[in-house]
């Protein structure tokens, strides 16, 4: 542990480790002015992970209708007046694995993505460079379409889900975080949660989705999160819903 922990503080990016082994924590530090461990920060594309968990309880409670749900079946009023015909086969599934077709809003496009005055009609606006369920294309403009359809589903914007379904029963924090202009939660980027607090996300996978002997998360649907669905074309990892999923020194990681 003491030369993991010594590597790791040889990262000049690193601001903090935890380590826990069966919900024992052995480790915790913070490495070149991190934060306080219990402080709310940016954790960036660890959102999808959250957002994902978000999804999979919503389809437990029957405010969407599951996996192969199509898009337009919530999102219509933002799609494009004369749409290519592939949209209407896009699912909440392939938007979780990458796997939309649509071109990418991360990258390249990204800034015009955001500065767009509609998030989630320029993402569905997005010419199709594949078709649904085939390579993936990482883009968050994907992840954020996930979000709408939480928020117009439900009646109730995706910051309300999360604390409700997420934060009071795992007794984490999950602070505002930014909005697009119609108001709707960013969704896969700039959520915030501690260190801690992440590490209590990552505990209610790894007990299969029950905290202090509630179910809070299907345990099928960390089975389909964790099933790998695509190949990253610059990594090579493989992705599932929302979670990077492979292996590493013989062992399972996510």
């Amino acid at each position: 542990m003491a030369q993991a922990v010594a590597a790791a503080e040889r990262l000049p990016r690193l601001r903090s480790l935890l380590v826990l082994r069966d919900g024992q924590t052995l480790a915790e530090h913070r490495f070149n002015g991190g934060p306080p461990l219990d402080r709310p920060v940016n954790i960036k594309s660890a959102s999808k992970s959250v957002l994902s968990a978000l999804a999979g309880i919503a389809i437990a409670r029957g405010v969407l209708t599951g996996a192969d749900q199509p898009v337009v079946s919530v999102l219509k009023a933002d799609a494009p007046a004369n749409p290519d015909p592939r949209l209407a086969r896009l699912t909440l599934g392939n938007l979780l694995s990458m796997q939309a077709g649509l071109e990418r809003t991360s990258g390249p496009n990204y800034g015009r993505w955001v500065t767009s005055p509609n998030w989630v009609r320029f993402a569905l606006s997005r010419p199709f460079v594949d078709e649904p369920g085939g390579g993936m294309l990482y883009s968050t403009g994907s992840s954020h379409l996930v979000s709408a359809m939480l928020t117009r589903a439900s009646g109730r914007s995706t910051m309300e889900l999360a604390r409700e379904w997420l934060g009071k029963p795992l007794g984490i924090t999950i602070p505002p975080w930014p909005r697009d202009p119609q108001g709707v939660y960013f969704g896969g980027n700039d959520m915030l949660m501690s260190p801690r607090d992440l590490a209590r996300f990552g505990e209610l996978y790894r007990l299969g989705g029950v905290i202090d002997g509630k179910r809070i998360l299907p345990a099928e649907w960390i089975a389909a999160s964790w099933t790998p669905r695509a190949v990253s074309p610059w990594s090579g990892g493989q992705y599932g819903y929302g979670w990077f999923v492979g292996e590493m020194g013989g062992h399972a990681v996510r």
